[in-house]
């Protein structure tokens, strides 16, 4: 039943201030509460324990099968709907959401009352908390602010390079970029995560004055919000998202890669040294122009004559083949008409379907090339029957890199896409997630049990779909690695529990220069203390830009005889940290707690732990304090309250709650067990 807000009580009434209040009206309906005003439709409905959704559009009632990240279903929880004294109240556990009779909402915690979050109007006069400029056709300029608290911190946001670990106060695109990966989902200090479940491009301002969240056109509001400490928001966050598959035991391991093995007999002879050496090897990754031409999918005959035997050889040795696939098609490529004609392209809105420039096999310049639409089903079905038949059928290869897939668009005018699941502004953020979903879909039909793909970009839920992050092409220089520890721990956060780096950065390093070891050596210790390890770079001296291009020397003996002891140190380490690390895993699998964790995640009432920004547990029982500065042989880190902690080098035990300095000559990582934890940390 309809019933309209009174402005009766003090608490109910609207402001004279504004031109012309709206009082709306309020009604339950099917499990949620909804408000009506203005030709606006505001609905608030549970959505997990803890939590609820709110969807908001003008012009009719809320949207359903919109592009999200939200399960279709949420997890079942009760609640209780009130409408009465000109206001409405949906509470869920510990959120209540209070809806004022002008349609303005709080979030506060159900136990006093408080405030957690609360929309803010932009001015008395106009306009609103909401605003909603036409852009043409239904769609909308969207803006949702809400107010800005004094000491809140916020986290999240997806990896960014920006080196900020608290993002209070800064200003961040939401489009998807090589190294820039744009998840919308953020932790405050105040206790609550939310999920701006909406894939459109746009930005977000966490201001002093003010949260704005903006998508530059969509068809509704759509967030999620829900209470707790930090730990709980991740698992009640995955439960709606979806949490990651378990990972497979061999991508526990060390992953070896560089830009790139040109041939076959180049690859295994890599792989064969490691085994003779002695050298524990995971993965061994084929990088780029692998391929006939860009968008064939399938090996070149003349560089990889057997692929088979290749993969056979590796398999005997104890390692898998990871294969890159990029989402781009060549003009040349013999899949390029069809896919053209069945429509698996994303169309533009004016000029031809050409998305960027890259160079391919029997050219001498770039040529014009599209990206297959990896929201069209269809697309999705066909792409995979081609790696499928190429990769797959006949060679057993079932590990894949998935670059480029942001998409890798040049110049990257979302305005002039338009996509199956709508046009570019409005879903544009969604490509990397439905991209791995290709391969995830894929391999579960056609019988495989594990999967996990390696990708350069992601969005929320991409979790679900198996999809490991790496943090793009990055420098290869200390201040680079510094800032990776903050876009890990932020992607943590954002629901992304399998994450890399590039250890020792992409762009060059001198392998013979003493100054660039000393970066390899601090970002491999960092890599083997990271969810995935994963060696990888365009080592100096490198080639242009095309398919006979490599880079330097990029295995661990390529670094001189101290450096690679060192290395090589660390590899065992890894190796006897597996059981470990697949522990952990499976805590991220079952509960969605992430791998690499904030201090704070673990101990959310120490305040010192807030604003550690350069150090991080791995999993609950090992603080990581890597080393960040050229030539330093001592390391200050911060322990939280409420442990104790023992150097896992020398034995020594320190009570929580403090800072320590501790000794970190070249070969050593400072780590602390926590609470007389027993890792194998000393060989």
């Amino acid at each position: 039943m309809n019933q309209p807000a009174e402005n009766q009580s003090a608490e109910g009434a609207v402001s004279l201030a504004q031109s012309s209040p709206t009082l709306g009206t309020f009604r339950e309906r099917d499990g949620a509460l909804e408000w009506s005003g203005r030709q606006e439709t505001v609905r608030v409905e549970p959505w997990g324990p803890d939590a609820v959704r709110v969807r908001a559009r003008l012009g009719g009632p809320v949207l359903e099968a919109l592009p999200g990240a939200l399960l279709d279903e949420p997890p079942s929880t009760s609640y209780t709907v009130k409408i009465e004294d000109g206001q409405g109240q949906l509470t869920v556990g510990a959120l209540t959401v209070c809806v004022s009779a002008e349609g303005q909402l709080r979030f506060v915690r159900t136990a006093d009352g408080t405030d957690i979050l609360a929309e803010e109007r932009a001015h008395f006069w106009w306009p609103g908390a909401r605003l909603y400029t036409p852009t043409g056709n239904g769609h909308h300029r969207l803006e949702q602010r809400f107010a800005a608290y004094e000491g809140e911190k916020l986290y999240g946001l997806g990896q960014h390079q920006h080196g900020l670990f608290d993002q209070k106060g800064a200003v961040l695109d939401l489009v998807q970029r090589n190294a820039e990966v744009s998840v919308p989902v953020l932790v405050s200090s105040r206790g609550y995560t939310f999920l701006w479940n909406n894939p459109a491009i746009g930005r977000v301002e966490l201001a002093g004055n003010g949260t704005r969240w903006v998508a530059d056109s969509a068809r509704q509001l759509d967030y999620w919000i829900t209470a707790g400490t930090p730990a709980d928001g991740q698992r009640r966050y995955s439960a709606v998202t979806g949490r990651t598959p378990m990972l497979p035991a061999w991508a526990a391991g060390f992953w070896q890669c560089k830009l790139r093995y040109r041939t076959q007999d180049e690859l295994l002879g890599v792989a064969r040294e490691y085994r003779r050496r002695g050298l524990p090897l995971s993965a061994i990754v084929c990088d780029f122009f692998h391929w006939t031409h860009l968008g064939d999918w399938k090996f070149d005959p003349a560089e990889w004559p057997d692929p088979a035997a290749m993969r056979r050889e590796l398999a005997e040795l104890g390692v898998k083949l990871v294969v890159s696939v990029w989402p781009s098609v060549s003009p040349l490529s013999e899949n390029h008409h069809l896919m053209e004609q069945r429509g698996y392209f994303i169309g533009t809105e004016y000029g031809p379907m050409a998305h960027a420039d890259w160079p391919d096999k029997e050219v001498a310049s770039t040529v014009q090339v599209a990206f297959y639409d990896a929201t069209n089903p269809q697309a999705r079905d066909f792409l995979w029957s081609r790696v499928k038949d190429n990769y797959l059928d006949p060679y057993g290869i079932t590990a894949f890199w998935l670059d480029a897939c942001e998409p890798e668009l040049k110049p990257g005018f979302q305005e002039n896409l338009r996509y199956h699941g709508g046009p570019g502004l409005e879903v544009g953020n969604l490509y990397p997630r439905e991209n791995a979903r290709t391969f995830y879909e894929g391999l579960l039909a056609a019988g495989e049990s594990e999967v996990v793909t390696l990708n350069r970009s992601a969005w929320a839920g991409s979790q679900r779909y198996g999809a490991a992050l790496w943090s793009g092409d990055i420098g290869t220089d200390f201040a680079t690695l510094r800032r990776q520890i903050a876009a890990g721990l932020n992607t943590a956060l954002s629901g992304i529990p399998w994450w890399n780096t590039d250890i020792g950065g992409f762009h060059g390093g001198d392998p013979d220069d003493p100054a660039y070891r000393e970066v390899m050596v601090r970002w491999f210790q960092f890599g083997t203390l990271s969810p995935l390890m994963r060696l990888h770079g365009f080592r100096d001296p490198g080639m242009p830009l095309g398919p006979d291009m490599t880079g330097g020397p990029n295995e661990v003996w390529s670094y001189g005889e101290e450096a690679g002891a060192i290395l090589e140190k660390y590899l065992r380490l890894r190796e006897r940290l597996k059981p470990y690390v697949l522990k952990v895993m499976r805590e991220a699998h079952e509960e969605g707690l992430p791998v690499l964790r904030p201090l704070f995640l673990e101990f959310p009432d120490d305040p010192a732990a807030w604003p550690v920004d350069d150090a991080y547990l791995f999993g609950p029982d090992l603080l990581v304090a890597p080393v960040l500065t050229a030539g330093a042989t001592a390391r200050t880190a911060y322990l939280p309250a409420g442990s104790f902690w023992t150097d896992a080098w020398t034995g020594e035990t320190y009570e929580g709650g403090s800072a320590v300095t501790v000794e970190a000559p070249l070969d050593r990582i400072p780590l602390f067990l926590r609470d007389g934890a027993r890792l194998p940390v000393a060989e």
